[in-house]
């Protein structure tokens, strides 16, 4: 990432740290990312938490839509990457 690309990330990041509630967080990535995008991210983010839940790939590609390529990837992301979505999901426990 450039210098550039990373105050950018960082001032986006800024930005959803000081959302006040789950209204505010929808309207804001309802205005920034298509509907598209956003359906996206969430169904990386369904992925993970039925991973997480120990579901087998085949229920997560029926139950999410997403490929089995996306699923393999979220997997990969879970055990190398930060951690950061095993913190989320722990938090949340939903």
């Amino acid at each position: 990432m450039t210098p550039s690309e990373k105050k950018t990330a960082e001032l986006f990041y800024e930005a959803i740290l000081s959302l006040d509630n789950d209204v505010e967080c929808a309207d804001f990535f309802k205005d920034v990312c298509t509907t598209k995008e956003l359906l996206s991210i969430a169904q990386r983010y369904m992925v993970a938490k039925m991973l997480r839940e120990r579901r087998v790939y085949s229920d997560i590609v029926k139950e999410t839509g997403a490929s089995t390529a996306t699923v393999s990837r979220v997997k990969r992301m879970m055990s190398d990457g930060t951690g950061a979505v095993n913190k989320i999901l722990e938090r949340t426990n939903k």
